[in-house]
């Protein structure tokens, strides 16, 4: 049951996804929270784990991605339509969360060709410490192909500082992870949901999603955690990174006969 605090978020996301071409406040959310600004700051943070700006800023570029795939709308309407002022602000940021530019990301239909690591200077430090992950799905999903990251900010966006696709829960050991504060970041999505042809399968679509952090890491340090993905819900950030075509990856798996924990750790 949705206490008092969460349905004041929920009526903010819903004012930042009905008014997204607005120039939105903090004040504006806040009234429409039905909350003062401070304590509606406050709630926002706990009940999603980002500012309410840094989940605006999120949704206006999951919806940009959205309309790439479904719309032949062009750059410059995009991002009027998504709330940007300028064309060349709105194709910087949906390069450098998403990993490509708008056009790439429409020609690629939405999909990674690869996910490297080492999105942050960090990455490349020696280091001796690990991350042992133990990953499983709240609803089982035979089908289901998991995507891990290690990221600096709480939403998954641009390069990770490591990463590892499963074909299957299971387990999955980082090594040399840098030092500093991380957050783990995963989502599965169904490699099978309406194959072939489902016209409701698009990219990026979050079938499950979990998160872990923020956690320290030190000179050293051996740690572990434990993932279990639920259904996305109404208060998760978008996942901005673009993420590899679950199809391909399963296609992939039945050719190549893989283990229990088949994985592309980095």
């Amino acid at each position: 049951m949705q206490d008092v605090s969460e349905r004041a978020v929920l009526r903010a996301i819903e004012a930042m996804e009905e008014r997204m071409g607005e120039q939105l406040t903090v004040d504006d959310l806040a009234r429409a929270a039905l909350f003062s600004k401070f304590h509606f700051t406050r709630i926002f943070q706990r009940h999603t784990g980002v500012s309410p700006a840094r989940f605006l800023s999120a949704l206006r570029l999951q919806r940009a991605k959205d309309l790439l795939l479904s719309t032949t709308m062009n750059v410059a309407d995009i991002s009027v339509q998504v709330g940007y002022n300028s064309v060349g602000t709105f194709s910087s940021r949906f390069s450098r969360s998403v990993g490509m530019s708008p056009t790439t990301y429409r020609r690629h239909d939405g999909f990674a060709p690869a996910i490297q690591p080492g999105g942050d200077r960090r990455a490349t430090w020696p280091s001796s410490s690990r991350l042992s992950c133990h990953v499983s799905l709240a609803e089982p999903d035979e089908n289901a192909v998991i995507f891990l990251g290690m990221f600096a900010d709480r939403i998954p966006e641009g390069r990770p500082v490591r990463c590892a696709v499963l074909h299957r829960p299971g387990s999955v050991r980082f090594d040399a992870v840098p030092q500093g504060s991380w957050y783990l970041l995963a989502q599965s999505v169904s490699a099978e949901a309406g194959w072939p042809g489902d016209s409701e399968d698009r990219a990026d679509r979050a079938v499950a999603v979990a998160s872990y952090g923020p956690f320290t890491v030190q000179p050293d340090s051996i740690l572990s955690a434990d993932i279990v993905l639920r259904r996305a819900r109404a208060l998760d950030p978008p996942v901005l990174l673009a993420l590899l075509d679950a199809r391909k990856q399963a296609m992939g798996v039945l050719r190549t006969a893989p283990s229990w924990a088949d994985q592309a750790a980095a």
